[in-house]
């Protein structure tokens, strides 16, 4: 009875040790198609000045920081911040050149994007033209419960080489 009763351990044992555990695999194209949804529609809510459109993929504790180092860290900031925002006439002037999105998964339930917009005949605050602007949009996603939601968002910006240049030998 002993024996059998080894045996049978062993046997389990044995089985319990050769059977894997399925990892839940995602889409990887859906979640593509999500991500760069998420994208487009903040894109074209930028350009209606739609708060709640802009930020309808944010997770409610993202993390947000703009080019000019204004950072929120929730969702209901972010709204207080582009209410703001959206609300400048001379920040909205201007059109938008918007890029592929480069999106790279982590992992199942992490994705990063990133993506360019180049901003032609923005206004500076005294309503003079502004030189084109190379905004980089960096966003972390997290999959939550299906959904693919920014948790991370910082925009950063680049002025043209050649401008660069210039101003570094004017200064000298």
């Amino acid at each position: 009875m002993k024996r059998l009763g080894y045996s049978f351990t062993l046997c389990c044992l044995f089985i319990s040790c050769t059977i894997k555990k399925a990892e839940p695999k995602i889409d990887y194209e859906e979640a593509q198609a999500q991500i760069n949804t998420s994208i487009e529609e903040w894109d074209t809510a930028w350009e209606e000045k739609n708060v709640d459109q802009a930020i309808k993929h944010y997770a409610n504790d993202t993390d947000w920081t703009n080019a000019f180092g204004d950072r929120v860290q929730s969702k209901e900031e972010l709204e207080e911040l582009l209410s703001f925002i959206f609300s400048l006439d001379f920040v909205m002037a201007g059109e938008n050149d918007y890029g592929e999105n480069e999106i790279t998964f982590l992992n199942d339930s992490i994705a990063t994007a990133r993506s360019l917009n180049i901003r032609k005949n923005q206004r500076w605050p005294d309503g003079s033209k502004m030189d084109d602007r190379h905004a980089n949009h960096l966003r972390v996603y997290k999959n939550m419960d299906g959904e693919w939601l920014i948790i991370n968002h910082m925009i950063s910006q680049a002025w043209p080489k050649q401008q660069t240049k210039d101003t570094l030998a004017d200064i000298k």
